[in-house]
């Protein structure tokens, strides 16, 4: 069962969600995408431009594409005709042609253009919605979870009859994060899912989005359910108002099954409400190191001063996901006392703990660290190069981006897949990295690139968003 909390993307994940089989599905959706983009000139025209322009305004973008196909090699077509191309293809679900005329329109050194930049970068992640590997399906609805954008409705809609447990609950957590939960018919369909992963998101969503029209359903499943379920519709009954049902998720994190525990570890986490934080300190010392990990996750998540106290013990076990975790956590907390226990961490004899430490220091503001996130990001193990990337996500400094730049290209994918992610928090010098992320050879990592490429755009001042 997917829990709705997770304290780190450094292997607690892995060993707790389970194994789903891989179902192909084919499809194609044809994402609008606004009005075409086209620069006001006074010169004329060519024919062939002319004749794009015409084909464009009515829709009929695969003749527009094969104008451009049609072109011989050595021609030099105009700008507004390049563009014509470029929005075609990606209203055709064609990200890739669609980036290599880009490539034409933007020379190295220029600015790039956000105009383009965002219907190609969306285009790139809405054109996997329905790749036939699951993987994919899962990075493109993630992406979209993250983005929450209004204008995919159709999308994550569409993505809560797929065949894939998580792509229907990435599609549901989306669904919440657009802003979409209160008016979705289909998320209230979801509250009967078949599989409980995809019911607690649709829940969770609803209740983030205060819907009281479901608050007959959230008791119901309170009184006959047991386990993960129960505790995150009681969540979600806190949301809508009933501030008793935090009782029951308190007392939740004291039953028989760590898989209970967990849960009530997670929701207390995110509710952030003052009874929970007893609570989180003492489940450190759970005898179950899984339920010891969620705990130190979940004092991050609460973010409380007096979270660190028990972090300190959490350093400590014996547990190196556990010590990591927690390291991590340090670092929310914002408290620079705390540096010289996270030093201390830094000497740690596993390389997984050193990157987090490195992050939490980072978080810190502590610049010293990157010099140890650059170690290990010459590290053999790829999984610790990736553990570097996700480091220096916590740090908008100049120096990480050059770091950030070589693990893009690293040999292995979770490097890559990594550092495309923690390019989203940089400044906006990582958008010439990121589109070159556009052409990676993997699709986990171009639709990373691209979900990270969207959140750059987004941070830029309206003025360079219309360039």
């Amino acid at each position: 069962m997917v829990i709705g909390f997770e304290p780190s993307n450094r292997g607690l994940s892995h060993r707790l969600l389970p194994h789903l089989a891989i179902v192909a599905i084919v499809g194609l959706m044809v994402f609008p995408l606004g009005a075409p983009v086209v620069a006001a000139t006074t010169r004329t025209p060519s024919p062939i431009e002319s004749k794009a322009t015409a084909l464009f305004k009515a829709g009929d973008y695969s003749e527009v594409a094969a104008l451009y196909r049609s072109l011989p090699q050595d021609a030099t077509p105009s700008k507004e005709f390049l563009r014509l191309a470029l929005q075609s293809y990606v209203r055709l679900g064609r990200p890739d042609e669609a980036l290599s005329v880009y490539s034409k329109l933007t020379q190295p050194g220029q600015s790039h253009d956000a105009t383009l930049l965002r219907p190609l970068a969306l285009g790139l992640i809405t054109s996997h919605v329905r790749d036939r590997n699951e993987h994919v399906r899962i990075a493109a609805y993630s992406a979209l979870a993250e983005l929450g954008l209004p204008e995919t409705a159709a999308l994550l809609e569409d993505g809560l009859l797929d065949t894939s447990v998580v792509v229907r609950a990435r599609a549901a957590e989306a669904i919440g994060k657009a802003g979409l939960a209160a008016q979705s018919g289909p998320l209230r369909r979801a509250l009967r899912d078949a599989m409980p992963t995809v019911r607690i998101a649709a829940m969770t969503a609803l209740g983030e989005a205060t819907a009281t029209d479901v608050r007959q359903r959230l008791i119901e499943v309170v009184r006959t359910e047991d386990g993960p379920e129960s505790i995150f519709a009681s969540a979600a009954l806190v949301k809508l108002g009933h501030s008793e049902q935090l009782a029951e998720i308190t007392s939740a994190a004291t039953l028989p099954d760590a898989e209970s525990r967990m849960a009530a570890l997670g929701v207390l986490g995110r509710l952030k409400r003052p009874a929970g934080l007893a609570i989180l300190a003492q489940a450190v010392y759970d005898p179950d190191p899984s339920v010891r990990a969620f705990a130190a996750g979940a004092l991050g998540e609460f973010g409380s001063p007096d979270g660190a106290a028990p972090l300190t013990h959490a350093i400590g076990d014996e547990s190196a996901m556990i010590r990591g975790v927690a390291a991590a956590s340090l670092g929310k907390l914002g408290i620079k006392e705390n540096r010289p226990l996270l030093l201390a961490l830094t000497r740690d004899p596993d390389a997984h703990v050193r990157a987090n430490a490195a992050e939490g220091l980072l978080r810190l503001g502590d610049r010293s660290a990157i010099a140890l996130a650059a170690e290990l990001a010459r590290h053999p193990d790829p999984s610790i190069r990736g553990a570097a990337a996700q480091a220096l996500s916590a740090s908008p400094d100049e120096q990480t981006l050059s770091i950030l730049q070589t693990l893009l290209s690293d040999q292995q994918p979770l490097p890559r897949l990594l550092a495309a992610k923690a390019l989203r928090k940089n400044n906006d010098r990582a958008i010439p990295i990121l589109v070159q992320g556009l052409r990676d050879t993997d699709e986990a990592v171009r639709i990373a690139a691209a979900n990270s490429l969207l959140q750059q755009l987004a941070k830029q001042p309206a003025s360079k968003r219309g360039h």
